[in-house]
């Protein structure tokens, strides 16, 4: 899959091409927006975690200090709740997506990313904040530069999705058999292939964004083609930064 072709569409001046750039661009940028927006509110709500214990007490139960942290030795009810959540949310919209209102779309939006900030906060009390700042500058660095590649390659990477999403598969029945017989050694191969599947898919998931607008042009879906398209970069830009940090966080001692 290259670049969407125009001519497929039956708009083939040159001023219709213009117009559907410009849309293209104004759909990217928004795109990014939502992601970005939705970063923040996780960031957000992990440092709330991470700095007040009335908010800790209602999703961990807090134990030991490390590093100058209270850090959690179990979560509580809510806790696994909101750690859940967020695929069941998930599994929602995949089924019931066309049926929802733009609204709803974004609810489900903010209110994954949001629960999200729970279980990232538990980087900040695993790891120092300075690596976490790190990693996650570096993480935005990698992202910046594969969704370049995947908005301007006029390689198909289709094929190559379907190889990243067998392998995302094997990832989460290898993360499960690790849960249940935890290995160093499997771990770490399990690190690597997160960070090699998640680098392709912000490749691969920029490139097909491309795709669904050209699909929606015009249409009342465009707004929530945005906002699927972000929700898509904004896990391959988690996975990848949870993955990363597993390399290049520093431990709390």
């Amino acid at each position: 899959m290259s670049n969407p072709n125009f001519g497929t569409f039956g708009r083939g001046t040159v001023a219709d091409q213009a117009q559907f750039d410009v849309g293209l661009r104004a759909h990217m940028v928004r795109v990014y927006n939502y992601m970005a927006s939705g970063l923040a509110l996780s960031g957000i709500v992990a440092f709330a975690l991470f700095n007040f214990p009335a908010l800790q007490n209602i999703f961990f139960q807090m134990g030991v200090t490390r590093g100058g942290a209270v850090i959690p030795v179990g979560m509580n009810v809510l806790g696994w709740i909101a750690i859940f959540a967020p695929l069941g949310l998930l599994l929602l919209v995949s089924f019931r997506a066309a049926t929802m209102s733009v609204g709803a779309v974004q609810a489900v939006y903010w209110a994954v990313t949001a629960l999200m900030g729970v279980s990232l906060s538990l980087l900040l009390f695993r790891y120092t904040g300075a690596s976490v700042a790190r990693t996650f500058f570096i993480t935005a660095a990698a992202f910046g530069a594969l969704s370049l590649y995947g908005y301007t390659t006029k390689r198909d990477l289709t094929a190559f999705g379907k190889f990243l999403f067998m392998g995302l598969v094997g990832l989460i029945l290898a993360g499960l058999v690790n849960m249940f017989w935890p290995s160093g050694t499997m771990s770490f191969i399990i690190s690597v292939a997160g960070v090699l599947i998640f680098s392709g898919l912000i490749a691969y998931d920029t490139q097909k964004i491309k795709e669904q607008y050209a699909e929606a042009w015009g249409s009342e879906m465009a707004e929530k083609v945005a906002i699927f398209s972000a929700l898509s970069l904004y896990l391959d830009f988690v996975n990848l930064f949870q993955f990363l940090m597993s390399f290049l966080g520093q431990e709390r001692e």
